[in-house]
């Protein structure tokens, strides 16, 4: 028996597993696969379909993920204690399916009991595969729920509520489709598995390694030495349409891309900020995008086609910050043009140009009218029967197992971190601490739009550090987004607001997956990196700021006008370059202080969609550039 392969996203250490355990494993996770491909041509009730699916979830993870350290090598009593403590827990509702419906304002004591072993064991999983700070979290708002006549005993009367017993609490979490089976893992078991299905098949086809290739072939031949960081970025982008993971982007694309920003003369702190700068765009990038951008179609009741369209402006804007602030660098730092011995473009086209359909299927598709589910299916057979076209990429059935392996996989820590989200989504809407949270918000700010949406920056940006990025978008859409929407922001602006920053989290000091992955690959000081990473994306922060403070702004999300939406669009684009060459210091040459602030300035006010912003961030720009060039003339 072959030993188990590392996970698609390293977001815990696995167990190396063999003999019956790793048997079990590969049949659970490629099950896993099949099932949810099963789903979307199949009738499956949706209760049933959440419970079976978290079900197989569970047992997985407590297979191959160690309690703790010590335990990587083998599968232990206590794991094999939880898998039948799973498999008892969640049976139950498949089995009594009929009765335990109407059961949830009544549970009795068998649904009470096995109702509190669930949620142990989902806060458990998701301690192994994410950390425990989340499950923490969870059970707070689960003893806030319980305990909240308290708080008014202490003067805390905003937070203070009747409270709900267990019998409340278990029959909401449990037993209905408002907590642990809610939306948040809805999503994980319709949308996220099947992409990240999509992306295994795309990654065991070599259509990963293809797009790289293709880059650097397209891109990387450059007189300059910002060349080689250009591919990378570009190559981060079309990585991310495989992988929707920012840490698994960062990883791939350092393994390939590091030796040649090393030979380009990039340091190894700079090189690891570009890498984790481009990978981390790839939550952004569509059309795969992150595990949130499929839960705002859900949260909004929109086609996942809309949350697309509303991406690929913000998507642009930041990979073209991470461009120019490469060339301030590259100049800054004299790097040099690398000779890429790779076959043309046309070349590459002609041989594997195939690769892209899969891609270029499920936008055509969703245009259609198609459902994503059925879209990525399609795009799915494609992706399978397109790596038939050349032998040595062939899915064949060893390979296609692999990836179906690696599919099901990739979405156990999504799953785990979903449910643990619906438990703390159930209990803030049991008990209205969303709105109570978005009252107080609006309240600090003084009903001042600029204010609540600043503060909801900081607030996502502090959620962001603690726990993952589709744990922190959800929390916040229940908690945040009201806020927002209560001083007039669109909800559609809203929640997109909300999903930026999830993502922008995960380059934000003081903590950082994604730069102190890349710094492990270049070898480079970890804080440096981090920092670095921050200085590339900077001002890609600004960004959620131009669509949701005026009512204009809406054209950067495609939601407005055409000519509003070039308007807008245009000035929140050379608000970048503007903002790029205030923090890179560099035009032609290195600029002066002065040179600086009035292009920071330039930049601050084209990102607010108004006339009269627009006009004179235009003329400050084209001051810090004038003043640029005649003092280097």
């Amino acid at each position: 028996m072959t030993e188990a392969r590392p996970p698609a996203t390293p977001d815990a250490p696995t167990r190396t597993l063999s003999g019956i355990p790793r048997l079990l494993a590969t049949v659970l996770t490629a099950g896993l696969s099949l099932y949810a491909l099963y789903w979307v041509v199949g009738i499956v009730q949706p209760q049933i379909y959440r419970v079976s699916f978290l079900l197989v979830v569970l047992i997985a993870t407590f297979l191959l993920y160690p309690a703790r350290a010590g335990t990587r090598t083998r599968v232990t009593a206590v794991d094999w204690l939880l898998v039948a403590a799973a498999m008892a827990a969640l049976l139950w509702p498949i089995i009594d399916f009929d009765q335990f419906v109407y059961r949830a304002a009544t549970p009795g004591v068998v649904d009470l009991l096995l109702g509190g072993v669930t949620t142990l064991l989902v806060l458990e999983a998701t301690r192994r595969t994410v950390g425990p700070i989340l499950p923490v979290t969870a059970v707070a708002f689960v003893l806030y729920g319980y305990y909240g006549p308290l708080f008014e005993l202490i003067g805390l009367e905003l937070f203070a509520h009747r409270g709900y017993d267990a019998a409340r609490l278990i029959g909401t979490l449990y037993m209905t489709l408002e907590g642990i089976f809610g939306v948040p893992l809805d999503v994980a078991a319709t949308y996220i598995v099947l992409f990240t299905i999509f992306g295994a098949m795309l990654a065991h086809s070599g259509a990963g390694q293809f797009f790289i290739t293709w880059t650097m072939s397209a891109f990387g031949r450059s007189g300059s030495g910002a060349g080689p960081g250009r591919t990378v970025t570009i190559s981060g982008f079309l990585l991310g349409t495989v992988s929707g993971s920012g840490v698994a982007t960062t990883v791939t694309l350092g393994a390939v891309a590091w030796p040649l920003l090393r030979r380009a003369g990039f340091s190894a702190d700079v090189g690891g900020g570009i890498l984790s700068a481009s990978g981390i765009g790839a939550i952004l990038a569509p059309p795969t995008m992150g595990a949130a951008a499929f839960l705002i179609a859900e949260f909004l009741q929109i086609s996942y086609l809309q949350v697309i369209a509303m991406a690929i402006i913000p998507a642009v804007l930041y990979y073209l910050s991470i461009i120019l602030m490469i060339e301030a660098d590259a100049r800054r730092l004299h790097t040099s043009a690398v000779e890429v011995d790779l076959p043309s473009v046309g070349t590459l086209m002609r041989r594997s140009g195939y690769q892209f359909l899969p891609l270029v299927l499920i936008v055509a598709l969703l245009v259609s009218g198609m459902t994503p589910f059925r879209a990525v299916f399609f795009a799915t057979l494609c992706a399978v029967g397109l790596s038939f076209m050349r032998r040595e990429t062939a899915l064949a059935p060893r390979r296609l197992l692999a990836a179906l392996e690696d599919g099901g996989r990739s979405v156990l820590s999504v799953a785990a971190t979903t449910a643990t989200a619906g438990i703390i989504v159930g209990v803030v809407t049991l008990t209205g601490l969303g709105l109570k949270l978005a009252g107080i918000l609006v309240a600090l700010a003084g009903g001042s739009v600029f204010l609540t949406v600043a503060y909801a920056a900081v607030a996502v940006w502090m959620l962001g550090l603690a726990v993952p990025v589709t744990a922190s978008y959800i929390i916040a859409a229940v908690m945040i987004a009201p806020a927002l929407t209560l001083v007039g922001i669109p909800d559609f602006a809203a929640h997109m607001f909300i999903f930026y920053y999830a993502v922008l989290s995960e380059v934000s000091p003081p903590t950082a997956l994604s730069p102190f992955a890349a710094a492990a690959i270049t070898g480079g000081n970890p804080f440096r990196t981090m920092m670095l990473t921050w200085k590339y994306t900077l001002p890609g922060f600004l960004v959620p700021f131009a669509f949701t403070l005026s009512p204009e702004g809406a054209g950067v999300l495609l939601q407005a006008p055409a000519a509003d939406v070039l308007r807008t669009a245009g000035t929140a684009a050379l608000g970048v370059s503007a903002l790029a060459m205030g923090l890179g210091g560099w035009l032609k040459r290195s600029a002066s202080t002065l040179e600086r602030v009035i292009a920071v300035a330039a930049g601050l006010l084209l990102f607010y969609a108004a006339t009269a912003t627009d006009v004179i961030g235009l003329v400050l720009l084209a001051a810090a550039v004038g003043i640029h060039l005649v003092r280097n003339r």
